[in-house]
């Protein structure tokens, strides 16, 4: 089949809704490719895939699902199946862009689906729980969620509206998706890792690529920076790194907010692209507001980078362990990596004079405990 806007939702309860959806696309130029991943009752319009096959993708069965009449279970299931269709079809060149809407459920089996996607296709989910947290969700992929604001139960002048609305910017995704010139798409991509803290650095290393003709995506290294960064050297989209900001790790290590995994740091190396790495900001451990600091760390250094973002010293030990740990993952990488030691500090932080108006003497981070 010619590439096609994927619809993924449960047609027995939301079907009116994915009609409208569909009868919108169509009046754009485009035509639908409707997965059904219903199992409460028979489907308000007829799907090209049915629910039992998706379950049975999802190594299920619909029946048996239906007779247990476990949500958990039913919502796992599905969530599984429509991913491995959704990938199937992708690899078979189908997918022009990927549509999904619900609730809880919905959203969270329509995401499975959009996460299992390249990116770069575009994905939009309609969702009642947009509003709130929604990296479990999103993850790493480039999916755009628009809050329902109402419940998704039937066609009212609201709902009309704004199913509309997410309709017409699906359809606006696809058909001027890849409008990028020829020069811009010859360009060797590389990542840069950025924070706060060692800004100055990576934008002045960002424009001196970008002079040379490089296109440079920035990464922000909050732990989801670094898992997409990592994602696209795994898929191929970026052929080099300045791995500038390693903070991360020490995430990872200490037990901070903005862990990026246990394999961050290895991409590169396995796919055998080039990399500069340094230490940026490696000497700190991110939490929230101060009173969201586990009591284990009473006592510790600390600086208020914000009212929402607290910075912890880490200890020699702690560096010592950073410092194998980075060795470690260079040691057994398959490219040409470079690891750059900043000698005037390795971020604003370490920096002489900065941080006085904060309270610190000297450039050194203020030691505040936790109350």
């Amino acid at each position: 089949m010619a590439k096609k806007a994927v619809l993924i939702g449960a047609l027995d309860t939301k079907g009116e809704e994915f009609l409208l959806v569909k009868e919108r696309l169509q009046a754009c130029g485009l035509e639908s490719f409707v997965i059904d991943t219903g199992v409460l009752g028979q489907p308000r319009f007829e799907a090209d895939i049915p629910a039992a096959s998706v379950a049975k993708a999802g190594e299920a069965d619909l029946d048996r699902l239906r007779i247990e009449n476990d949500r958990g279970t039913a919502v796992a299931a599905m969530a599984r199946g429509a991913a491995a269709i959704v990938s199937e079809l992708e690899r078979q060149g189908e997918v022009a862009g990927v549509f999904g809407m619900g609730g809880t459920a919905g959203t969270t089996v329509a995401a499975a689906s959009m996460q299992a996607l390249s990116i770069g296709v575009p994905k939009l989910l309609v969702s009642t729980v947009a509003s709130g947290n929604t990296r479990p969700y999103v993850g790493i992929k480039d999916i755009t969620m628009m809050y329902s604001v109402v419940d998704i139960a039937g066609i009212n002048k609201l709902s009309r509206s704004i199913l509309s609305n997410a309709a017409h910017a699906l359809a606006g995704m696809i058909l001027h998706r890849g409008a990028v010139s020829e020069a811009e798409g010859e360009k060797a991509t590389l990542g840069i890792t950025m924070f706060g803290v060692t800004t100055p650095c990576a934008t002045l290393v960002r424009e001196i690529l970008e002079r040379r003709g490089y296109d440079s995506l920035v990464f922000h290294a909050t732990g989801a920076g670094g898992l997409a960064m990592e994602e696209l050297i795994r898929s191929g989209y970026i052929q080099g790194v300045a791995d500038i900001t390693t903070t991360e790790l020490a995430d990872e290590l200490v037990g901070g907010i903005f862990s990026a995994g246990p394999e961050r740091l290895e991409a590169a190396g396995k796919a055998g692209i080039p990399q500069v790495i340094s230490v940026g900001a490696l000497d700190m451990v991110n939490f929230g507001p101060p009173d969201t600091v586990p009591d284990k760390f009473r006592g510790r250094s600390f600086y208020r980078h914000n009212p929402t973002t607290t910075l912890m010293r880490t200890t020699v030990e702690e560096n010592i362990e950073l410092g194998r740990l980075v060795a470690d993952k260079l040691n057994r990488t398959a490219s040409n990596a470079v690891v750059v030691f900043p000698k005037g500090g390795v971020s604003l932080l370490s920096v002489r004079g900065h941080g006085r108006a904060e309270g610190a003497a000297g450039g050194a981070p203020p030691k505040l405990t936790k109350p």
